[in-house]
């Protein structure tokens, strides 16, 4: 099927298309609170009530692959594991997906990105989430649905989007390129730093909290996230900017937040903070 939704998807319209089989709605539910290998926060809420139809997808089993030097806490899954993943949660290449959860979008707006980087065009995000959902009364399931596993294909990574190491970031700050940090602005200053071992920003970085993407829980219109990246990006074209956040998750928010503002094309620097800090030979700078 042709790409329906592909960045974002409301409450009401998901809704009447509930039962569609070229759908895949896919509960993204995390805590970050609890993250660790025996974390089941999310999969938990996900057994207790979801959206009908909806399977569940791990941010550290699904959509992260192995940790390892300078690659951040939750980095960058290899293609292969994408696909077989991919297959379990029963997504094929023509697949309508939308991904939802209950932290505005931050760890849906992960499995969007990772299938835009394969170039999955259809693939979109609940707007509002589990709380938008609930917020209307709709249908909810308690049964995990039965899933046949498509058949893997091979992906590849849009690697010209996509800066996996600290070396790649350096490069693309030097050629001229603006880097954008999604994290909260106290971490961004370096007052705070509640996961990771240093605190403050890469230098020459910009502050644009994720949470400035959203209004009342939902996303803003697309003209006024236009409106505000058009100012911060400040002339540079979408593909001259580079967005992170701590570990390669709220930073997809940005992703998201500009193609639904019709900015898409900025790249991903992947391991993020987490990643940048691995090394206690990077220079980091504090304050606004």
């Amino acid at each position: 099927m042709s790409a329906r939704w592909t960045t974002l998807v409301d409450a009401p319209t998901l809704a009447a298309a509930l039962g569609d089989p070229g759908i895949r709605i896919v509960d993204c539910r995390f805590a970050l609170a609890a993250a660790g290998a025996s974390d089941g926060v999310g999969e938990a809420a996900w057994r207790e009530a979801h959206v009908p139809g909806a399977v569940y997808a791990h941010l550290e089993r699904d959509l992260s692959g192995p940790k390892g030097p300078g690659l951040g806490r939750h980095p960058w899954p290899d293609a292969d594991a994408l696909a077989a993943t991919l297959s379990r949660l029963g997504i094929a290449p023509g697949t309508q997906v939308v991904a939802y959860d209950d932290s505005d979008g931050a760890f849906a707006a992960r499995l969007w990105r990772l299938l835009r980087s394969v170039g999955h065009e259809a693939a979109a995000v609940l707007d509002g989430g589990w709380a938008a959902w609930n917020a209307l009364g709709l249908p909810v399931e308690t049964d995990a649905p039965f899933i046949a596993p498509e058949p893997t294909v091979t992906l590849t990574f849009d690697e010209a989007r996509l800066l996996r190491t600290a070396d790649a970031l350096q490069r693309h700050l030097d050629a001229g390129g603006l880097l954008l940090d999604a994290r909260a602005g106290a971490r961004f200053r370096g007052e705070v730093e509640p996961l990771d071992p240093r605190a403050g920003h890469v230098p020459g970085a910009r502050n644009r909290p994720y949470a400035d993407n959203l209004r009342d829980g939902r996303f803003k219109p697309a003209a006024s996230l236009a409106q505000e990246f058009d100012s911060l990006l400040a002339g540079h074209p979408p593909a001259e900017v580079a967005v992170m956040c701590g570990s390669g998750v709220t930073a997809c928010h940005h992703l998201l937040a500009m193609a639904h503002a019709g900015r898409d094309g900025a790249l991903l620097y992947a391991p993020s903070w987490s990643g940048w800090v691995d090394d206690p030979a990077r220079e980091v700078a504090v304050g606004g």
